[in-house]
């Protein structure tokens, strides 16, 4: 990669470092009584509420209200929570080792679709690892619902690219949408598109 003048990554969340289980999201909602939950929920492109507090166009609990408005229920905020990072299951210790080992020889940015509740439990629970938090990984993290922008908006990867005041022939960008790697070639930037669980490491090798 360095031998291509590869010098910033930038890497997706969601099923690319955390692995994800929509099933059992979708079961532990339809539980609470939300039976059309599916039709909101996509991998890469969720809809209605999911989609407008991923966009940070709603807040945490604007999002619960309306979880609750949905479902005509009297819910708490941690039944909602709970069912909502469900989606959530966790990122294997060799991928935040290989974050680290990235670290010593690129400059490496976190780019994710991502809201607020799930944002806190992945900080809390998935990237805690030895003595190393979520910002040892990263020299920045651009989350959607912070930058109220999500891929594969053309806008989202410009403000990266003028915020980190990097070139996009030396960005490499790594995400489990197609969509989201075609937009992100469309400005200069390699991509490549891991399958679920993938583990992506090869893509250093020396022999690369």
């Amino acid at each position: 990669m360095k031998s291509k003048g590869i010098k910033n990554l930038l890497i997706d969340l969601g099923g690319v470092l955390i692995n994800l289980d929509r099933q059992r999201c979708i079961d532990n909602f339809k539980k609470l009584g939300c039976e059309h939950v599916e039709d909101l929920l996509n991998f890469y492109h969720q809809q209605g509420i999911f989609m407008q507090q991923e966009k940070g166009m709603i807040t945490s609990a604007e999002f619960r209200n309306g979880v609750r408005e949905m479902m005509g229920k009297t819910l708490s905020d941690q039944q909602i929570d709970t069912a909502w990072n469900s989606f959530l299951v966790d990122i294997p210790t060799y991928k935040l080792e290989l974050l680290l080992k990235l670290r010593e020889k690129y400059v490496v940015y976190l780019l994710s679709n991502t809201n607020a509740i799930h944002w806190k439990w992945v900080c809390e629970n998935a990237f805690p690892y030895r003595t190393f938090k979520v910002e040892d990984y990263f020299e920045k993290t651009y989350l959607s619902f912070e930058m109220r922008m999500i891929k594969p908006e053309m806008e989202i990867f410009k403000a990266v690219i003028e915020d980190a005041d990097i070139d996009p022939k030396e960005t490499f960008f790594i995400d489990d949408s197609d969509i989201n790697c075609k937009m992100a070639q469309k400005l200069g930037i390699s991509t490549y598109t891991p399958k679920a669980g993938e583990d992506w490491s090869h893509l250093f090798n020396k022999k690369r």
